[in-house]
């Protein structure tokens, strides 16, 4: 059977009534940019803000017709709110207020929770805390550094998941060895995949891993959003989120809808990577989002046959850092063969050698981080020498 066309689909559309029955997606102009991979159908359909919730049976609509299509293997449809769609008078929306959250179980080093996310960015029921780990470039271990933080929060006594936002470049799935599909249940409520105990969810749960996502920023902001709200994640005391590098749609996304608790900047100690990761820090600073700390992974390498220490990227510049704008240094991460091997095995370290020395790293990290969140102060650790 020969593959489905943009065409095929954009024609289909055009029997899809709009707003109100009048006229169709395609001749309103409503639909994205139609990416088609192994016959599955991605796009979305721009509306008013004020009335995506009242166009969902629309989008509905969308989507079946689309997976009704011979040689359709399934289709992914979502809304994007654009307050310049449509026509008429533009009223304010009733921000959404993020609803109450149970109480976390509690734990030896429990503290008062966060303050009460700002009025207008809606939360996910259930989740205490959101933080993003971030980087200003990609290279610097960022992903490595989120799932074995999230694994560590756990190991220190924490309810925690994991949200893949790095929507071009998803990593968890082979960093977590996880493979298949997640399941959907009722209101198209997906159910996060999950090892070691840690909740997942990746838009490569959605996709073959060798996909191109040639996806614009509304496409890219709605699947996020998606990927966000509608998962069944439960009660968590933390969800961390793996931002993409850089400074872009994902960033401003997450900082502008989504009431991050806090986002923690992953950096090698080298200036090039030092410039970068100003950015983001400054990006953060302009939403308002608190800088839980920076971490300065690749800080030095070991030798694995004779324990010898190189500074290969120079040593302690995100330390400097931390301490020029007078925000927290979390730690350093040493470079070795050990994390990036089981990384690249599916087995973070913090979960296959949780009595390492890189694992005992990055709980103290995460007690760090979890301090922060919590408002409070943490002595500094002991050095940990590798031996």
């Amino acid at each position: 059977m020969p593959d489905v066309t943009k065409e095929q689909v954009l024609e289909t559309l055009a029997n899809v009534r709009g707003p109100d029955l009048e006229g169709d997606l395609v001749s309103l102009g409503m639909i994205s940019d139609v990416f088609i991979s192994d016959n599955k159908v991605y796009f979305s359909i721009t509306v008013p803000a004020e009335r995506a919730n009242e166009l969902e049976p629309m989008r509905v609509a969308a989507e079946r017709t689309v997976k009704a299509m011979p040689g359709v293997k399934g289709a992914l449809v979502t809304l994007t709110a654009d307050r310049k769609a449509g026509a008429g008078p533009q009223t304010p929306r009733p921000q959404p207020q993020r609803p109450a959250q149970p109480q976390p179980k509690a734990h030896a080093h429990s503290h008062p929770h966060p303050e009460p996310a700002r009025p207008g960015k809606q939360g996910v029921p259930g989740v205490e805390a959101i933080i993003a780990v971030a980087s200003g470039k990609g290279g610097v271990g960022k992903s490595t550094t989120a799932v074995n933080l999230a694994l560590a929060l756990q190991a220190n006594g924490l309810r925690v998941g994991i949200l893949d936002a790095d929507i071009y470049g998803p990593s968890i799935p082979r960093l977590l060895k996880i493979s298949g599909r997640p399941q959907q249940i009722e209101n198209r409520i997906i159910v996060p995949m999950e090892n070691y105990g840690l909740k997942a969810m990746s838009m490569g749960f959605l996709v073959d891993e060798e996909t191109a996502m040639i996806w614009r920023g509304p496409m890219v902001q709605s699947a996020l959003l998606q990927m966000l709200r509608e998962v069944a994640w439960g009660d968590l005391d933390v969800l961390v989120v793996d931002m993409p590098p850089g400074t872009g749609d994902v960033q401003l996304t997450m900082a502008q809808q989504v009431p991050l608790a806090g986002a923690v900047i992953v950096s090698t100690p080298q200036d090039l990577a030092l410039i970068d990761a100003r950015k983001a820090i400054s990006m953060f600073g302009k939403v308002e989002v608190p800088l839980l700390g920076i971490i300065e992974n690749m800080s030095y390498f070991l030798a694995p046959d004779t324990g010898t220490r190189y500074d290969i990227f120079g040593h302690g510049g995100a330390r400097n850092e931390a301490e020029r704008i007078g925000v927290p240094f979390l730690g350093e991460v040493p470079l070795t063969i050990d994390i990036r091997e089981r990384s690249d095995a599916g087995t973070p370290v913090v979960v296959a050698d949780p009595d390492s020395a890189a694992a005992r790293i990055y709980r103290d990290i995460a007690t760090h981080v979890w301090a922060e969140l919590k408002g409070q102060t943490v002595r500094p650790a002991p050095a940990i020498v590798f031996e």
